[in-house]
C-alpha cells in the first residue's frame, strides 16, 4: 500500500486528486494539508507527497527541501499549473522526485506516483530532458567524486530515463550489477535518488537536453 498525503491550498483540488486515487486498491490517501508547513508535518513518514508549488506561509519548493531533510524515504512529486522550467527546475534540485501538471489526466497522476515509489526509474524523462536547458548545464565542469567509466555510462543511462532491467539488457550485465552501480552512484555523488543524479549529470554537462531519448 502507497501512502499519499495531498498538499494544495485549494480543497476543490485535493478533492479531485483524493477521488482520482481512491479507485486504485494499491494507494491511499493518509493526509492533507493546505499549506507548506501543514505538508512537511503531514508528509514525513508517508511514502509519496503530491505537493502544489503555490502555498502560502510556506512553498513547495522550500517545503519539499525541508520534507527531503526531514523525511529522507518520502518522494515529493510537484503537481503545478505552470509549465515554468525555471519553477520546476528548482524543485527537483530542492528533492523532488518529479514533476505533473495539473491538467494531466488522472492516469498520469497515478503512474507518477507509483513510478516515484518504486524508485527504478526517473519521472518521466523526456519532461526532465526538455526542462535542463543549455542553460542548466555545465559543459566541462568536474564531477565532485571519481566515477568509473561503468557508473558514468549508468548514471547517463539513468538520466535517459531507464530502469535497472534495461539498462542491464543495454550493457550486457545482470540487473543485480546495475543496482550495485546505482547504488555506488547515488552514494558517491550524495543523491537521495535517481532523479537528483540525473540533475547533476544534466547540470554538469554529462547528458545534454535535447540529446538522445530513451538510448
Amino acid at each position: 500500500m502507497i501512502r499519499v498525503v495531498l498538499a494544495d491550498d485549494e480543497k476543490l483540488i485535493r478533492s479531485g486528486w483524493a477521488t482520482m486515487l481512491s479507485v486504485h486498491d494499491d494507494l491511499r490517501v493518509v493526509g492533507e494539508a493546505c499549506d507548506g508547513r501543514e505538508a512537511v508535518e503531514a508528509g514525513a513518514g508517508a511514502d509519496v507527497v503530491l505537493m502544489d508549488v503555490r502555498m502560502p506561509r510556506m512553498d513547495g519548493l522550500a517545503a519539499t527541501q525541508e520534507l527531503a531533510r526531514r523525511s529522507p524515504s518520502t518522494r515529493v512529486v510537484v503537481v503545478t499549473t505552470f509549465e515554468n522550467d525555471e519553477l520546476v527546475w528548482g524543485a527537483l534540485r530542492a528533492g523532488a522526485a518529479g514533476y505533473v501538471l495539473k491538467r494531466a489526466p488522472a492516469s498520469r497522476l497515478v503512474e507518477a506516483v507509483r513510478l516515484v515509489h518504486t524508485r527504478d526509474a526517473v519521472l518521466f524523462p523526456d519532461a526532465l530532458r526538455r526542462i535542463a536547458s543549455p542553460r542548466h548545464g555545465t559543459a566541462g565542469s568536474r564531477l565532485p567524486v571519481e566515477l568509473t567509466p561503468r557508473e558514468l555510462d549508468v548514471l547517463r543511462h539513468i538520466a535517459h530515463g531507464l530502469n535497472n532491467a534495461e539498462i542491464a539488457t543495454t550493457l550486457y550485465v545482470t540487473k543485480e550489477t546495475v543496482k550495485t552501480h546505482v547504488k555506488n552512484i547515488l552514494d558517491k555523488l550524495g543523491a537521495r535518488d535517481r532523479t537528483q543524479a540525473a540533475v547533476l549529470a544534466y547540470e554538469l554537462g554529462l547528458v545534454f537536453a535535447g540529446a538522445g531519448g530513451r538510448a
